[in-house]
């Protein structure tokens, strides 16, 4: 398979799949285009003359293409770059459903709050982990990609699949039980009604909040139903702004005074209570994304 027209189509139809692949690997919509460009420049150079598993050699392209980015992204922050908290950038749809594709898209996604833990993870422990866990690729397949044997690999992927099993990031499944508990968060935080709002929270609630650069008194992490609260309250002004959206395919809303958006928050919610809210407040990427429409 070498011809200029098989390539094209393949990678077509891989397309979706290796975009995925890249977005859990980087959190990062447009680097994961950029990862997957520069794997489609590769594979026009080189043709697929020989290759015996074609997408698999594109996924092993696009792969080491994301390891050197996250690994190059790890030395920064090792110079003093920046420790905060990044929230990756969300998926977002309208809260009353989207259309096929968009649908597609969103349900193949993970929650945001899963997102943030594999922003934790050393690189080569998240390559092992979103690859087996999340594409059930094989260990002797990824090994290679590491520069690792297979039993080291197997070890990578679960270390990190401890550290998400110890955060909360499964949402329940029902998108309406999920909004119920956001509206009444909303509701309560609206109202002053701290108890309705800690009724909603769970105990060991976390609330994570990326600024960046330019609003780094936006950028913060804060635990306990009381600091997250208070938080919430002195939010509460911006209510009217608050449109329900699904943030990667969960409950979620942004923030829009004027149709500009100041914040998009994702929430967790877990056995009918609020686990995890994820917050993006950087003005940059903010201005980069594509609004749904409100509704719903």
């Amino acid at each position: 398979m070498d011809g200029g027209d098989d390539l094209t189509g393949l990678f077509e139809r891989e397309r979706p799949r290796l975009r995925a692949v890249a977005y859990r690997m980087l959190g990062s919509l447009a680097e994961a285009d950029d990862a997957l460009q520069d794997a489609w420049l590769r594979a026009e150079r080189a043709g697929l003359a020989g290759v015996e598993n074609p997408a698999g050699w594109l996924t092993t392209v696009v792969v080491r293409t994301c390891l050197n980015r996250l690994r190059a992204r790890t030395n920064r922050r090792e110079d003093g770059l920046d420790d905060a908290v990044l929230v990756p950038d969300p998926l977002l749809g309208p809260a009353a459903g989207a259309d096929p594709e968009q649908e597609a898209v969103l349900a193949d996604s993970v929650g945001l709050a899963l997102m943030v833990v594999l922003e934790t993870l050393p690189p080569a422990e998240r390559l092992a982990f979103v690859l087996h866990d999340m594409f059930a690729v094989p260990f002797d397949e990824i090994a290679p990609m590491l520069e690792r044997s297979p039993a080291a690999t197997r070890q990578l992927a679960s270390r990190g699949r401890r550290r998400v099993a110890d955060s909360a990031t499964e949402p329940d499944p029902d998108v309406r039980a999920q909004r119920a508990v956001v509206d009444a968060f909303f509701a309560a935080s609206r109202d002053g009604d701290l108890d309705a709002l800690v009724a909603v929270l769970h105990p060991d609630v976390v609330l994570r909040s990326d600024g960046g650069r330019s609003r780094p008194q936006m950028s913060m992490t804060l635990h306990g139903p009381a600091a997250v609260s208070r938080q919430a309250f002195t939010a509460s002004r911006l209510s009217p702004f608050v449109r329900p959206i699904l943030v990667n395919g969960a409950a979620g809303v942004v923030v829009a005074p004027h149709g500009t958006p100041q914040f998009v928050m994702a929430f967790t919610v877990r056995d009918g209570l609020v686990v995890a809210i994820d917050v993006l407040a950087d003005p940059r990427r903010l201005a980069d994304l594509e609004l749904p429409p409100f509704g719903g």
